[in-house]
């Protein structure tokens, strides 16, 4: 008796296989050939299998995640993208403790084990303050008085809610929702990412502002395009996310964003995939329908620098209903974003009209990544927020109607426009920025204020001011008011 067995653990379940060659039976002895077909039908039954239980545990994961049913407050016009100012939220982050089913540091840390010293993967500290106990999680990290060093979780729903109630305050209309392909197969992951959107969901209705998904492609294998498509499916079919109250649209279409076409740092899915998952998105019988819009790379028009050399992405492009071009570290200075504006966004504005194609350029404020790769500390520096504003400016004055900024919570890059603290732990190994004495809530005003000029209710003349008086920053004599800004602002510095 010869027996191939191949067992297979799935979740609940163990599947088993077994083939079994009863030799003496046999009038002459299997063959290599005759073996390996045996193992081979083992290996693609074992497969198949595999998929059918995977298929059961994501459908499971996005059953306990409904169409939403609380109270719903109507802010935001969610119909139209034109005037607005959305940001990116991440909502990657995660704790020992937070009631996830990974019980894992999330984003926080480089590697496994604890946030502590060496291991920190972030360049900037979020201000917990405001948070409850329970929503704050201790690191290995000491403030100067001792005290543990404390950071949140995207998974907590009530930390979620505040963000979207800081939008609120703040009067920023809203953010893209990141979802990561590379995610959507694993159990875990995916429970994270439907519990992070189902928060946002549940935030954006409560505090009046609108949200879409965006999926960043950044790793997903060739071949594994179906995985997004199918997510978006399951999206549409458990949560009914598009019938949303609060979820974004235009042109009459629920907004989706692709973000990560064209770029040329060896990406292994192709620009074919992406134009596969475009056509499902706008024109599949019953996910179709949408809007969307793509993250290209900055110099997607010229096909150069971080764009494949291909004409072939301009025609993926072409066929998007919107174009955002990511142009994080890509300048790193009031001049080279002015530099950009002038050189590069402006005539790629002029190509997006001709072609009948939205335009979104993103701004970001400031950019540091030493802590996650050991590189130059402060790349881009904030400049009291004359960077982040300059870029906001450029962007209406060349006749942007909308704008990204990049990005609500991300301080892995120090991007994050959300309250950060500048009495940061210290350690040997890590180091972190802070807000360069401004008060934890001054990005929110600047982007705040940002929406207002985008919206035309802030004249160029007061923005130019502004932009003047962030050159020559003192913290005593500007101030930002996000409920009306006519001329300079005026800012107090943290005490």
């Amino acid at each position: 008796m010869m027996t191939f067995k191949t067992t297979q653990f799935c979740g609940w379940a163990s599947v088993v296989f077994a083939f079994t060659i009863n030799v003496a039976a046999q009038t002459h002895t299997p063959s290599t050939p005759e073996v390996h077909a045996f193992s081979a039908t083992a290996v693609k039954q074992q497969e198949e299998m595999r998929e059918i239980a995977s298929e059961t545990r994501i459908t499971n994961t996005f059953s306990s995640f409904g169409p939403y049913k609380g109270a719903v407050v109507r802010d935001v016009d969610t119909q139209t993208l034109v005037g607005k100012v959305m940001c990116g939220y991440q909502g990657w982050f995660g704790t020992p403790g937070d009631g996830s089913a990974g019980h894992n540091w999330r984003h926080w840390t480089k590697h496994h084990g604890p946030m502590e010293d060496g291991n920190a993967k972030v360049d900037l500290w979020p201000d917990v303050s405001e948070l409850s106990p329970s929503e704050r999680f201790p690191t290995g990290f000491k403030m100067a008085n001792g005290r543990p060093a404390e950071v949140f979780s995207s998974y907590a729903k009530p930390t979620v809610l505040r963000h979207f109630q800081w939008m609120q305050d703040y009067g920023i209309d809203g953010v893209f929702v990141q979802r990561f392909a590379v995610e959507l197969h694993d159990q875990n992951n995916l429970e994270h990412c439907n519990t992070v959107l189902a928060n946002c969901r549940e935030g954006a209705n409560l505090h009046g502002r609108t949200y879409a998904v965006m999926y960043d492609l950044s790793g997903l294998p060739a071949g594994h395009i179906e995985e997004v498509m199918n997510d978006w499916r399951e999206l549409r079919k458990q949560m009914t996310i598009t019938a949303d109250p609060a979820y974004l649209h235009q042109g009459g279409k629920p907004v989706v964003v692709v973000w990560g076409i064209g770029f040329n740092d060896h990406r292994e899915y192709t620009l074919a995939e992406c134009r596969r998952l475009i056509e499902f998105l706008k024109g599949d019988i019953e996910a179709g329908g949408c809007t969307v819009m793509i993250g290209v790379p900055a110099y997607w028009r010229e096909l150069n620098r971080d764009a494949v050399n291909d004409p072939k992405l301009l025609e993926v492009i072409g066929m998007a209903d919107i174009v955002s071009p990511w142009t994080v570290g890509r300048y790193t200075d009031v001049s080279g974003a002015a530099n950009y504006a002038k050189n590069t966004l402006t005539p790629d504005l002029a190509w997006c009209r001709q072609h009948k194609i939205d335009y979104m350029p993103v701004a970001f404020p400031g950019f540091s990544w030493y802590n996650m790769n050991g590189r130059e500390f402060n790349i881009a520096s904030r400049s009291h927020g004359q960077f982040l504003w300059s870029q906001i400016l450029g962007a209406k004055q060349a006749g942007a109607s909308m704008v990204y900024v990049a990005m609500f919570d991300e301080v892995d890059e120090g991007t994050a426009i959300f309250k950060c603290i500048n009495n940061v732990p210290v350690g040997r190994e890590s180091k972190f920025l802070s807000f360069e004495g401004l008060p934890s809530d001054y990005y929110l005003k600047l982007v705040g204020a940002g929406v207002k000029l985008i919206q035309g209710k802030m004249p160029i003349e007061a923005a130019k001011n502004m932009t003047a008086a962030l050159s020559v920053f003192h913290p005593d004599n500007l101030d930002i008011d996000s409920a009306s800004i006519t001329t300079m602002p005026r800012i107090t510095a943290d005490k």
